[in-house]
């Protein structure tokens, strides 16, 4: 009858390193890993140095005696998920599975680690290719070494024998994403400069919320136009101050408008994958987090299109306001074109510009070259009004004429409306034609586009020429004035 007994199970160390190897598919994340250990040991400071033969980091945290040590190389110890809390600052740690140090050696063929704490003091040499040459053996060359009074507490780690370059500017990027930079007491050094975390401006959109797990919280952030293209876009979704993954969560779709988001949701509660690159996203805390973001989004959609319609009015104001201010100047040079008549030129010292038209007592300051004794009258039929009301976004300014006047509006009046139209002595723009949205994108040819328009309007108001020629004729004489420098 057979008997009992134990069945060794044995482990080839090369799939260990194979496995952090997969892990960490960009050895560079290796560095924010480290980074993140000194975090965690109660460091404030941290000092990377990246050259093309090593990589250093040094911290001044807690540093580790022989217990410590041992805890450090014990693959998988569950230390830091019994015990999530720092000693010293009580900071949520970051670390949890304790593989980043053997994938290491996907980037390198020698890693070091000198620690001090208190009187203790040792070295760690994790050699490549003789830790393979060692079979079964699992043990790591281990030294004491004198301790560093002047230096404290803390420890470092030396990458040497680098297998591939690393770019500063590129570890600096990692660092920023996946590094807590904005913790209390917690500076990063990079080449003996200082690393921060970016600072944009912006519409900012505070996000508070809550799960059955924990809190949803940060901020999103809608960047100006002319700063979308300053770094990626998306959303960082962080887990104890780390980003995991960025994400624009269906905003893809949006457009344009989507390279103007950036922010950060922190959600401490959310289930990492081993390599901490992605969610575990069929467990029930990212099903709540997913919830709390689309209500969010939501909300970030309403705003951007308030955003991008305050911003569309300032554009056309502007761009109204120097069509206008064109057109009055055109008008001034051509006193036979204005619908009412010849504009009074002012005097010298006159400080009212080419709209002032008497003296404070009423009396002409100066003859109106070219007027007509009795001016004509036109007899106004009463017509039904095309415009009832308009819409809240609508643009309205006024061209002064001497004593008269011209109001203008951009408003909306449907992409099938007509490109412009006058009631009395109002013209009207539609800003959802074709033609008025294509010219728009640009400040230069958008100024054009209504001076055009505008023109085309104030000739037909002259005395409405039967002869088109004439009309157009007309009308190029005002374009043409209005966009000659006055400084000729």
């Amino acid at each position: 009858m057979p008997g009992s007994g134990l069945l060794r199970v044995t482990v080839d160390k090369s799939h260990l390193i194979t496995i952090g190897e997969r892990l960490y598919t960009e050895s560079i994340e290796l560095i924010r890993e480290l980074v993140n250990n000194a975090y965690d040991a109660d460091a404030t400071e941290v000092h990377v140095t990246v050259r093309d033969d090593l990589i250093r980091v040094e911290d001044n945290g807690a540093g580790m005696d022989l217990e410590g040590l041992q805890q450090y190389f014990n693959i998988g110890s569950p230390e830091k998920v019994q015990k999530p809390r720092s000693p010293r600052l009580h900071r949520d740690r970051i670390g949890q599975f304790g593989i980043g140090k053997f994938a290491s050696l996907s980037a390198c063929n020698r890693f070091e680690v000198q620690t001090q704490k208190g009187s203790f003091a040792a070295r760690v040499t994790f050699d490549k290719s003789a830790w393979g040459e060692e079979g079964d053996s699992w043990a790591l060359p281990f030294e004491y070494i004198a301790p560093d009074l002047q230096r404290g507490d803390g420890t470092t780690v030396l990458l040497l024998h680098l297998t591939r370059s690393f770019d500063p500017k590129e570890v600096e990027h990692r660092l920023v994403e996946g590094v807590p930079l904005k913790a209390p007491n917690f500076q990063v050094w990079l080449n003996g400069e200082r690393v921060k975390s970016r600072t944009l401006s912006g519409h900012r959109i505070a996000v508070l919320d809550g799960t059955p797990f924990g809190p949803v919280h940060g901020e999103i952030l809608v960047l100006p136009a002319s700063a979308s293209d300053v770094g990626p876009p998306g959303i960082e979704i962080k887990v104890k101050q780390v980003t995991v993954r960025r994400d624009l969560f269906g905003a893809e779709a949006w457009g344009r408008a989507a390279h103007r988001l950036r922010g950060e949701l922190h959600a401490d509660f959310l289930p990492v994958t081993t390599d901490r690159s992605d969610f575990v996203q069929d467990s029930p805390q990212y099903v709540a987090f997913r919830e709390v973001v689309n209500r969010v989004m939501n909300e970030v959609r309403a705003i951007l299109r308030q955003l991008s319609g305050q911003q569309e009015r300032r554009a056309a104001s502007k761009a109204l306001r120097e069509a206008l201010e064109r057109i009055q100047r055109a008008l001034t040079r051509n006193p036979d074109l204005s619908p009412f008549g010849p504009l009074p030129e002012a005097g010298p010292g006159d400080q009212r510009g080419p709209a002032a038209t008497t003296k404070s007592d009423g009396a002409p300051r100066e003859k109106l070259i070219g007027a007509p004794e009795t001016p004509p009258k036109r007899k106004r039929v009463a017509k039904k009004p095309k415009v009832k009301r308009l819409t809240p976004d609508a643009v309205v300014k006024r061209l002064r004429l001497g004593h008269e006047g011209i109001s203008c509006c951009l408003d909306h009046f449907g992409e099938d409306g007509p490109e412009c139209f006058c009631e009395g002595i109002v013209i009207y723009i539609n800003r959802d034609h074709p033609l008025y949205r294509r010219e728009a994108r640009k400040a230069e040819t958008h100024t054009m586009h209504l001076a055009r328009l505008l023109t085309q309007e104030i000739t037909l108001m002259k005395d409405a020429p039967r002869d088109p020629r004439k009309a157009f004729d007309r009308q190029s004489r005002l374009l043409r004035d209005a966009f000659t420098d006055t400084r000729e």
